[in-house]
């Protein structure tokens, strides 16, 4: 059994400031104001599209990002409509082979100290299902039937594709101080990451 954290990675390299000034050349179709941008312009006009809620023109670029986290994460990331999703499947994958190591891996409750009551029993549940798992494999069950018992807890990797307009809306509610705490943990970061890679479009976007 293995036991780690949760992570992302984007599957593009990302010119953050190219895709703003497309965005601007977009939106200016709109007004027919084209004659104003200039190398900074970005910034004043995407302000302005954000404040006034015109969101529409920022569909026009795409982020994709990998990301490594428990199922039960995902359950909720798959909730968001206007995006392309593919994720790890446990009715084909056999974590038996060894290509997964001949182990389940997990994603750690990161709310629990290690040393914890809380922690192990936790951590006896993962060691129980990992067992079943193996056990439903020896006895002939094909991996859809066995991943009956497989928990949320269980690690996944989704690729995630959306517009800036719909990461605009999930950071929104998944960086909320009242979402569920194991995707704060992934979306906050992300959310850094995208400020930290595309300028403007993301700044206004809280986390308490």
């Amino acid at each position: 059994m293995q036991i780690i954290d949760p992570s992302f990675s984007f599957l593009q390299e990302i010119d953050g400031v190219a895709m703003v000034r497309r965005i601007e050349a977009i939106g200016r179709v709109c007004y027919k104001s084209e004659g104003k941008i200039t190398e900074d312009s970005y910034r004043k006009f995407l302000s302005g599209i954000i404040a006034r809620g015109h969101e529409s023109v920022i569909e026009h670029e795409k982020v994709t990002v990998r990301l490594i986290c428990d199922r039960g994460v995902t359950h909720e990331l798959v909730r968001h409509r206007l995006a392309s999703y593919s994720q790890e499947s446990t009715r084909y994958c056999n974590y038996t082979q060894d290509r997964f190591g001949g182990e389940l891996t997990f994603i750690r409750p990161f709310f629990w100290d290690t040393d914890s009551e809380k922690y192990r029993i936790w951590k006896e549940a993962m060691e129980a299902a990992e067992r079943s798992y193996f056990r439903l494999i020896e006895l002939g069950a094909t991996p859809q039937e066995a991943r009956s018992i497989l928990p949320n807890s269980l690690k996944t990797e989704i690729v995630v594709t959306m517009d800036l307009r719909e990461w605009r809306h999930f950071f929104s509610l998944r960086c909320a101080a009242s979402a569920h705490p194991q995707i704060r943990q992934v979306a906050i970061p992300l959310l850094e990451a995208f400020r930290e890679k595309i300028p403007v479009l993301f700044d206004d976007i809280r986390t308490d």
